[in-house]
């Protein structure tokens, strides 16, 4: 991997402007994040105080120990080659669109088209689960620190549907804010992490085993009859608790969508996309094996289908539980900000380039550069999409809610596939940025697409015996419904295409119009160590 020096301080402004007229836009939204406030977008969307505290449970039932123990750093490196194939893209193509102008560029418009809609309702669906999972949090607060407080389902979708219209609201009038926020939640993430990890690590009388953390089996899924030895383990119920480490390390794309408002973009984002994950990985892990270690009370944790929280109850003091789930719920918070925020740009930049109905109302931005209107029919969208988590179902798994990451995880890694693979094609036609691969990308491209394509199939897959069409116990309340979101979107999308859209969506729409077109740059492939 090979970079060159970045802008200097007195030079971003108008050279990030300058490049983002070589590549068809003028200058909207208004350039003020450091590189350290793009890295923070992605570091907080993909949150380790979000997503280990609310999908911990589908690990701990498909697979146990092992699938976190050794699941997470396998499934870590594997995202990290995602991570850094995409991070060499934004460098040569550093907009808002990101990925689907990515793929539009290097392919066709009906690349573009497909990229950009898979890249959506991932990013909807990734902003639903967060604040779905940061409301089941501050219902368990709230019940805690309330004696009248029920904490019940209802109650949960409540607070979902208040949290994300906070979010909103934040979003549309925190404009000025809004990059210090961001850099507010990385230290929260990391200060939070290391609190919750010293309170598991000092306050328990108690600890697991290494051999317990690093060899236990458990399979509570309902597939094989509990079996932990068989295929049916090894290959369907083990793979599904990777959903744990794959939904956690997702929405790093928003590098990408925020580098219209990044100085330096084209160093910065490409840096802040594969530090993130890193970062993400290596705190993810340390949180993990804490929890595992404080997981003593087996019994308890699989009478709440491997909740987090029933780790923190029986492990912890009052006082500390209550300490643990606000750090967690105050971090989720800050995650669904973020992801309202990369979630709107997105919507923002794709209806720029008139790709989805109304795209006058969504790309339009007030005075203060913000895209308001994106911003409120993105988040009534993720509000839809979730509204199938206020029926419950028999298997007393929140199915519902793992279809929703199920939903983020396929739309947003397919969406990375298809630009992945383009750039593969390309071969040396491409024209890299400052921060580029080298000759490795061939490798690296080949390995995320494999793995994406893999993950795919996987999470479409029944979560629970009775969501098997043909079971004695099936109930519709039990269906992984991600299948039926991301393949009735593909669907829908297919047909527009070949009906209509084909004929007037030609891709990214300049809107302005510079005859000179960028050339390679000098030093792209040097040797520096990035």
């Amino acid at each position: 991997m090979a970079t060159t020096p970045a802008p200097t301080a007195e030079q971003p402004t108008d050279d990030d402007a300058r490049r983002l007229a070589e590549l068809g836009y003028k200058q909207e939204l208004h350039r003020k994040w450091s590189g350290f406030s793009n890295f923070a977008i992605s570091f907080s969307i993909i949150s380790i105080l979000a997503g280990c505290f609310t999908t911990f449970g589908q690990a701990w039932n498909n697979g146990g120990p092992v699938a976190i123990s050794w699941g997470w750093p396998l499934i870590s490196l594997f995202i990290l080659i995602i991570g850094f194939c995409m991070a060499e893209l934004v460098s040569a193509y550093p907009t808002a669109g990101g990925i689907y102008w990515w793929a539009a560029t290097m392919g066709r418009p009906v690349h573009g088209w497909f990229t950009g809609w898979l890249n959506l309702i991932g990013l909807v669906a990734v902003t639903a689960s967060v604040d779905y999972g940061c409301a089941t949090f501050l219902n368990l607060t709230l019940s805690a620190l309330f004696d009248g407080w029920a904490g019940t389902l209802h109650q949960t979708f409540l607070l979902f549907v208040v949290i994300l219209a906070l979010h909103g609201l934040i979003n549309i009038f925190g404009h000025h804010i809004i990059d210090v926020l961001q850099n507010v939640s990385v230290w929260w993430h990391v200060a939070g992490a290391a609190v919750v990890v010293a309170i598991l690590l000092l306050v328990p009388d108690h600890h697991q085993s290494f051999q317990f953390v690093f060899t236990e089996r458990f399979n509570n899924s309902g597939f094989g009859d509990g079996d932990t030895g068989g295929l049916t383990f090894w290959f369907y119920v083990l793979p599904l608790g990777f959903l744990l480490t794959q939904y956690t390390i997702t929405g790093f794309d928003a590098c990408a969508h925020v580098s219209e408002e990044t100085r330096g973009a084209s160093q910065a984002a490409a840096k802040g996309l594969w530090r993130s994950i890193f970062y993400s990985a290596v705190g993810g892990w340390i949180l993990l094996l804490a929890f595992l270690f404080a997981a003593t009370d087996v019994d308890a944790i699989n009478k709440q289908q491997g909740f987090s929280g029933a780790i923190f109850e029986t492990a912890l003091t009052p006082f500390f539980f209550k300490a643990v789930i606000i750090i967690s719920t105050i971090g989720q918070f800050f995650c669904g900000m973020s992801c309202v925020t990369s979630m709107s740009r997105m919507t923002y930049a794709f209806s720029r380039d008139r790709a989805v109905p109304g795209w006058r109302l969504w790309s339009r931005v007030d005075r203060n550069g913000t895209p308001v209107h994106a911003i409120i029919a993105a988040t009534v969208a993720g509000l839809l999409l979730t509204l199938p988590a206020l029926y419950k179902n028999s298997a007393g798994i929140p199915v519902a809610f793992y279809a929703v990451v199920s939903v983020a995880v396929i739309g947003l890694y397919l969406s990375f596939l298809i630009p992945i693979f383009l750039r593969l094609r390309m071969g040396d036609r491409f024209v890299p940025g400052p921060w580029t691969l080298g000759p490795k990308y061939k490798l690296l491209g080949w390995i995320a697409v494999i793995e994406i394509a893999i993950i795919s199939v996987y999470f479409v897959l029944p979560i629970v015996p009775a969501g098997v069409p043909g079971n004695a116990d099936f109930s519709w309340s039990a269906v992984n419904y991600a299948p039926l979101a991301v393949g009735g979107l593909l669907l829908g999308v297919a047909v527009w295409w070949y009906a209509s859209a084909r004929k007037w969506f030609t891709g990214p729409r300049r809107t302005v119009d510079l005859p000179t077109p960028r050339p390679a740059p000098d030093g792209a492939r040097a040797d520096e160590p990035a």
